[in-house]
């Protein structure tokens, strides 16, 4: 995280810019009392709290934001904010640029900022979980590309298209998956060398494996990362050698998927 820290009385931020093409920045902010006066972003601002609830106007209209709620405000729109229960709230923002929104979105997302969804609302929560962990640009940035698609889907309904398989296309791209194991590969250079809409190309993987571009990567690597360990290398060597960037990265991984850590595998350690 490139910054965090106060900001008054009752009040608890952390804010950054991540690798990820599009995100301006994150904002993750606790606040009690503070109240947002009228202002505008040159960003769209994707909102999600997680305790509270907030109230603000928009184009003259006033709404809310309760927990199950994902709140899309438009670039260059005045708005305000502040807490509408007692305990004040706690939020997490992405600001989007115009690569992932554009312009024409503007007048619906005024219309209908605030979107009842569970699905489109779970994925922005993981979408800021893997913005937290240093190592999942290409998770942060298939689920943002799916977000995006749905954010879109919302606001113009009838531009919705079903998903079609293309099994070609998921084949070449786990082949481009196999062949960057160590170095990695983000969602952009994936769509540079195999022409394809972002969100089709993801989707056409998990369609076509039944997991997602970064899952399966990871365990690729993890896989990879338990034969070295075998052979008696030491974890963080293991970690350096397997693409992962750092030894907690390795560990959390590996645990996930072989439930228990690299040092404990290696020792032949088995759970009871």
């Amino acid at each position: 995280m490139a910054a965090g820290g106060k900001a008054g009385a009752g009040s608890a931020v952390s804010a950054w810019r991540p690798p990820i093409p599009g995100v301006v920045e994150v904002f993750h902010a606790h606040f009690t009392e503070y109240a947002y006066p009228m202002h505008v972003h040159e960003a769209w601002t994707l909102l999600i709290v997680d305790d509270g609830a907030v109230r603000y106007d928009l184009d003259r209209h006033e709404h809310g934001t309760p927990h199950d709620t994902v709140s899309l405000l438009p670039p260059h729109v005045p708005h305000n904010g502040s807490p509408a229960t007692p305990g004040g709230f706690r939020k997490r923002v992405l600001y989007l640029d115009g690569s992932r929104l554009g312009d024409d979105l503007i007048g619906p997302a005024v219309d209908r900022p605030d979107l009842r969804d569970p699905v489109l609302r779970r994925r922005v929560g993981q979408l800021h979980g893997a913005l937290v962990r240093r190592g999942e640009e290409l998770e942060a940035e298939s689920r943002l590309t799916l977000i995006g698609e749905r954010l879109r889907t919302h606001l113009r309904p009838g531009e919705a298209r079903p998903a079609r398989r293309d099994p070609a296309l998921a084949r070449r791209l786990r082949e481009l998956l196999d062949e960057r194991l160590v170095q990695g590969l983000t969602l952009d250079e994936a769509t540079a060398l195999l022409p394809a809409h972002p969100a089709h190309l993801v989707r056409a993987f998990s369609g076509a494996y039944g997991i997602a571009p970064h899952q399966y990567l990871m365990s690729r690597r993890v896989d990879r990362a338990r034969r070295l360990l075998l052979a008696g290398r030491r974890p963080a060597d293991v970690a350096a050698a397997t693409g992962f960037c750092d030894q907690a990265h390795l560990t959390r991984h590996f645990k996930r998927l072989v439930g228990v850590t690299p040092g404990r595998y290696r020792a032949g350690t088995t759970l009871t």
